[in-house]
């Protein structure tokens, strides 16, 4: 009997493994649709009224 246990918890933890790597793999595509190339970026530039030499 302590071997049927055995493969059972043997057995569940390759389905968890699995869906561990699942999620990780949904999560990384859902990262790279959302992902935004740098050539569409634009560089920020600073408020000048904000400058303390700017008085």
């Amino acid at each position: 009997m302590q071997r049927r246990d055995d493969e059972s918890v043997n057995r569940g933890e390759q389905v968890e493994r699995a869906e561990r790597e699942a999620a990780k793999q949904r999560l990384l595509e859902q990262a790279e649709a959302e992902r935004v190339p740098v050539e569409d970026t634009t560089r920020a530039v600073p408020d000048r009224r904000w400058r303390s030499d700017h008085r």
